[in-house]
């Protein structure tokens, strides 16, 4: 299985991408998991001229990635208890998680993707939420594979 997370977001090397890095090699034992932090030109340009400007900016770079099964994560996505994550994983060759900006998606994206999820009803910053992400799925991973972790 491969699972990609990817976040609008600049790179940086903090003690959040350390507890990031130690949840993607626990799960590597059970799947490839990979974070993809995306921040270009245009998104930087269109974030500074307004909110439709910028969801644009997360679709057209998000639009070619879609493949596989497709999970936007979304303040208005439907609230899963950790077993109905789990169960998004199930029998899938390859998931995509997608993070958007600071202005969140467009809906035609989210109708684009198989499922839309809000990782909780609080306001998270991107660097959380890609903790909380990969913890979930590392978790998922445990249950899928009736390892204790999740006990």
């Amino acid at each position: 299985m491969k699972i990609n997370i990817y976040s609008i977001l600049k790179p940086s090397k903090d003690n959040f991408d350390s507890i990031i890095q130690d949840f993607l090699k626990m799960s590597s034992k059970y799947a490839k998991v990979e974070v993809h932090y995306i921040f270009n030109k245009n998104i930087a340009k269109a974030q500074t001229i307004g909110e439709k400007e910028a969801q644009q900016s997360y679709s057209e770079t998000y639009e070619p990635l879609l493949r596989g099964f497709n999970i936007a994560l979304d303040v208005l996505g439907k609230r899963v208890d950790t077993y109905a994550f789990s169960s998004l994983l199930e029998d899938k060759n390859e998931v995509n998680f997608f993070i958007g900006g600071a202005y969140g998606f467009q809906r035609e994206f989210l109708q684009k993707c198989d499922s839309v999820i809000s990782l909780s009803d609080l306001t998270m910053a991107h660097k959380v939420a890609n903790v909380v992400l990969t913890e979930q799925i590392f978790r998922s991973l445990c249950i899928q594979n009736n390892h204790p972790y999740h006990k």
